[in-house]
This record gives structure tokens, sequence and C-alpha cells, in this order.
């Protein structure tokens, strides 16, 4: 017997509330264990959800049932579509939060939850025995909590964060903590270390808030959001809640003056922090030595809630000391008269290198143990919700026995993101980029519903109300795409009309795309008009897009299906790389480190040659053969 819970997740934060979110929705005892049960769900950083890339995971995360998107529709105040002027490929919903509000929805959501419970603690150890077979060292059995406390179960996910032996930089002031105010998980690397997995460190930052009644606004440039706004879940047709205004402005030569003349300060270039921080969210430090001939740095005034008093300057991450930090916020235009109610600071922390990991996110050294977020070696919230929700269903399906779901490069970001993390690792903090997808015509930030809610529902975590709606909103597709190839409007059908070469992809906003949609709306046959009035819409910009992209859409699809034939050919769980003596060194080293279970996998491996891939592909359909 395994005690009242089957499932434990350590770590309350993005990748902890999907994990157990997931888990107790299907049906298994779950337990959340967390340092602050009043701080599950906190934006320690930025409070804002989605963007390029990153949106597009949000929306995967809905399809599949996550509770991303149901709270970021919840707490938003200012929603925004990226890149409207360029194609839907890279469409990237975005949405400014209010901070309290969001983990208050979180919280509220997981308390819907009947198989979850949740306790306050710091985890001290994992418990484990000894593995006999199936490629694993050990077998998770149990935990054990600095009070002592101790709960048995099958299945561990450490979703930790920035907490694991973390330690907070300001100038030359250091502090252990994963957050301000918070604590830092300091037993948990040592016993990962103990089960034998090799451990990393990186570094990631934040910059200082202001108070929003000493800002100069009237200097500043307005970025107000979209209206309506577009919501993140597919349950939701519109959002209710009052929208504000984001504020742009701009370093200046004087800031960069005190920042080059206070380096040997900055803990990055004094050799206080030596791990690794992410190259694509730079410190306003990194951009003013990295990009010296710039004058100027775009910054961002985002209000972090409708009552907060605090305003995040988004893009100047820094740990320059508060001296250092104060006459340099003062120097931007629009800020000179700023009170800084928080300054920012740096955050190092462990991590688990990923080539420990299987596709799973369960680790190769100890079944049942799962990692997900920035443990992972990943940045953000959307990164770390994505393979909370995968680990939290597949810790599940471990539990009944079942296969674990593996997300492919062509269905999904968030499978790129495991992928690139288990095939190519990572030694800087992970982040999601639409360039890192190689099908990203397919991966839509609209057709997120149409990848992966069919899988969520087969999972079980798509419920009636939802698969109800997804599949109403495909009949109207269906319909919308056979009825637009006969409909004339103008004298041109809208299959003709959807097809126009010179069509502004920003333009639904223009007086002749919006006449033509209201004139479609209107002599739509009746089945659709009965239809909710946004769904409808939905269908008909669905069509649109793959009218438009048709010819590119085959393309890929082509592209795919060359994919998925290298995919299909599996490599054995037991296959001894290290034993092929016709392989160069490197590529046993390679191959045997990250242990890839198909040809496709192992042909993405950096510095995998082609002649080692015909070597490997002799030596499995030699082995298949003697098995057969």
């Amino acid at each position: 017997m395994f005690g009242p819970y089957e499932i434990i997740v350590i770590g309350g934060g993005h990748a902890g509330a999907e994990a157990a979110w997931a888990a107790s929705r299907l049906g298994i005892p779950t337990l959340l264990v967390t340092m602050d049960p009043t701080a599950i769900g906190r934006m320690s950083c930025n409070p804002a959800i989605g963007g390029i890339g990153k949106g597009q995971m949000v929306r995967e995360i809905d399809a599949l049932g996550g509770l991303m998107g149901l709270a970021t529709d919840r707490a938003g105040i200012q929603f925004r579509m990226l890149n409207r002027r360029k194609g839907p490929a890279v469409w990237a919903p975005r949405a400014q939060c209010d901070k309290h509000l969001y983990e208050k929805s979180v919280q509220e959501l997981l308390a819907t939850c009947r198989n979850l419970d949740i306790t306050t603690g710091t985890v001290e150890a994992i418990e484990t025995r000894r593995e006999t077979g199936g490629g694993h060292a050990l077998r998770v059995t149990g935990l054990t909590l600095t009070d002592g406390r101790r709960f048995a179960c099958r299945c561990v996910i450490i979703t930790t964060g920035t907490f694991l032996r973390a330690l907070m930089h300001c100038g030359e002031q250091k502090t252990e903590g994963g957050r301000i105010g918070e604590g830092s998980a300091v037993g948990l690397s040592a016993a990962l270390a103990g089960m034998g997995f090799e451990l990393g460190r990186l570094k990631t930052g934040t910059p200082p808030r202001l108070h929003r009644d000493s800002i100069d606004y009237d200097r500043l440039e307005l970025q107000p959001g979209e209206n309506p706004p577009v919501p993140f879940s597919y349950l939701n047709d519109a959002i209710g809640q009052p929208q504000v205004n984001c504020w742009i402005t701009w370093t200046g030569p004087v800031a960069h003056e005190l920042i080059r003349g206070n380096l040997d300060r900055a803990p990055m270039y004094s050799g206080q922090i030596t791990s690794t921080g992410p190259r694509y969210c730079p410190s306003i430090e990194d951009k003013v030595v990295r990009f010296a001939d710039k004058d100027r740095h775009q910054i961002f005034l985002e209000p972090e809630g409708y009552d907060s008093e605090r305003i995040y300057c988004n893009g100047i991450s820094t740990s320059l000391p508060p001296d250092v930090q104060e006459p340099m916020v003062r120097s931007i235009q629009g800020l000179e008269r700023s009170r800084v109610l928080q300054w920012g600071y740096a955050v190092e922390y462990d991590y688990v290198p990923p080539h420990q990991t299987r596709p799973s996110l369960e680790t190769k050294r100890v079944a049942g143990l799962y990692l997900a977020g920035q443990i992972n070696g990943t940045s953000g919230y959307e990164e770390a919700a994505g393979q909370g929700l995968l680990a939290g269903i597949n810790a599940a399906r471990g539990v009944q026995g079942r296969e674990p779901i593996v997300l492919r490069r062509d269905q999904a970001y968030i499978g790129v993101m495991i992928d690139d993390l288990v095939t190519k690792g990572t030694i800087e903090p992970y982040r999601m980029f639409t360039s890192r997808a190689e099908y990203r015509l397919l991966l839509r930030s609209d057709n997120a519903d149409a990848r992966l809610t069919t899988l969520g529902r087969e999972v079980g975590l798509v419920d009636d109300q939802r698969w109800t709606r997804f599949s109403e909103k495909q009949r109207a597709i269906s319909s919308i795409a056979e009825w637009s190839r006969s409909h004339r409007v103008d004298g041109k059908t809208l299959f003709e009309w959807f097809n126009r070469t010179d069509l502004d992809w920003g333009g639904c906003e223009t007086r002749e795309m919006s006449r033509l949609l209201l004139r479609s709306r209107d002599a739509l046959p009746e089945r659709l008009r009965l239809l909710d009035a946004a769904l409808v819409d939905q269908a008909i910009e669905a069509v649109k897009i793959e009218v438009k992209y048709g010819g590119y859409i085959r393309r890929q699809l082509k592209e795919v299906e060359k994919f998925r034939k290298a995919e299909v050919c599996r490599i054995p769980e037991d296959f001894d790389f290290d034993s092929i003596r016709e392989l160069r060194f490197e590529a046993r080293e390679k191959l045997s480190r990250v242990a890839p279970r198909s040809i496709g996998q192992a042909q993405r491996i950096s510095g995998i040659t082609p002649a080692d891939i015909a070597i490997v592909l002799l030596y499995v359909e030699r082995r298949r053969r003697l098995s057969a």
C-alpha cells in the first residue's frame, strides 16, 4: 500500500500548479507541498503571460485542459495580439495581469480539484528503493520534510523554480532565497546529488519596481491594449474586466555611463556570480556591454495590478547596488522623480541538466521521479506551465500503468521545447521562440485546439463543456470551408477573397475586410447563424488562414511526413551505443548521454552526422532481425 497519496508535487509555482491540476483531475490522489500556500501561482517577475512563442504554448496548455489560460482570462488587465502585421504563424497573444488576482485565480481553480491536498513544508529527502529492470537504478517510494513528516507515494514531481539552493544578489549583498522575502530549498539539492544526478547552476534577474504616482506619464509613449481584448482560453468569448494602459520609455547615455562606471560592482562582472544568465532576456548591464553601439534601450512600464502602487520596469533587469540603480532610473525620461519600491536583483539556483530526463519528463535514473520547469533549465512562466502539465499527465498515467504522452515537434510548441531540452540540453535558461519550431506554420496560436483538444479528451483532462464547444467550432469550420467556395461577395467567392495576395493580415480592422466578414455573417446558412457569433467568427478566421496559406501548409505537411517516418523508427531503451566500435568516440559519448528513443531524435543531437546515423540504423536493424 502506498498511503493516501499516489503523486506528490513539490513546489507551487506555475509548473507545480499545472502538475497538481492535471494529476488530481485525472483522478489520482495528489499532494502539493509548498513553502507558502498563499504564494501558489505567484508571479515572481513580470506579471504577464504570453508573448512570442510563449502565447502559443499557453493556448496549447488550455487546449489540453490546463489552467493557465483560464487564470489569465480572469486576471488580465491588458490584452494584446503581438505580430498582427505579420502572418498568423507568428501571431502571439499576451496579457498583462493583475499580480494578486492571478495567484488568487490559480488558487481558486486548484480549490475545485477534489483529489488534491496542499500542505506547508520543505522537502529534505526523496525516499527510493533499488529498481530491478526497466532501465532505472532507483524507484521513488516517498519523501521526507524538514519537520520530520514522511509521505509515501508512487511518483514525485519536482517543480522548485528558482528556489533550489537559491541565492539572491543586489550589488555586494547576498541573501538566501528564491524570491524577495522567501526562503531557499537547500536539502533537496543534496538529495538529488545523492541519487547520482548531475547538477548545474543558472541565474535569472528582475528589474526595479517604481511607485505609480512618482512617474511623469506625459513624457512617456502610451501603449494601449487591444479593443476588444482576445481571450487566451478557448472556453471564453470575451474579457469582461476593464483594461489598463502601459507606457514606453528609453534608457539614454547618462544611464549607460553610470552602468559602465560601476560594472565592478555588478555581481555578473565582479565575479560574485559565475552561473549563466538568460541570453535572450539580458540584464541592462549585459545590454550596455554587448550592444555598445546602441545609445538607448527600450523600457516597458507595466502596472502590477488595478490597485497596485507598483510599476514593473520591463527592460532594465539589474543586480547593480541600490546607490547605482536609483540615479540610473532617474536619468530616464519620465522617471526623473520616480521612487523605487523594490530594487532589482539577480537569483542563482540549481538545476538538473535535462539530458538526464526522458521526453515524458520522468528522470532516467529514478523511476517515478519527474522534473518540470526551471529545474530543467528553462525560464518563464509559460515554459514551466507546459512542462508541469505534461509531467502531471504522465505521472498520473504512470500510476495507472499507461504509456506516457510525448508531444511531437510537429504537434505543439510544448513538444518542441521538451525535445530541445532532452535532446540538445541547455547551458543557459531556455526560452521559447517561434524560430525554434521548424513547423511553426502548423503550430499557430489560433489552431491549438484543433491540434490538441482531441488528445486532451483522450487523456481525460478535457471536460464535456470544453469538448462540446470544440466540436461545434470544428463543425462550423467544416461548413464554412465548404460554403466559401460557392458564396459570392462583390462578384467573388469567399474562397477567392481569402486567397487574395494583397490581403493585409493586420487588417481585420480594414473597412473592406470588416464589410466582407459582416456580410458573410449575415449570409451564413441557418445552421451556422444559430451558433454563437464569436464561434462563427473564429471559424471564418480559421478558414481564411487555411485558404491563404494552403500551399505552404501542404508543403510543410510533406516535411512532417518525412519527420514522422524517422520518429517511428524506434531505438530499444536498453540499446548499448558504447558497444558499437564503428561509431566515432564523440558519437558514442553523445548518443549514450542522450539515449535517443528514435532515429529522428538521434539525428537532432548536435554533432551526430548522417554517417553515424547509418551505422546506428544498421545495428538497430540487426538487433530487430535477431529478436524476430
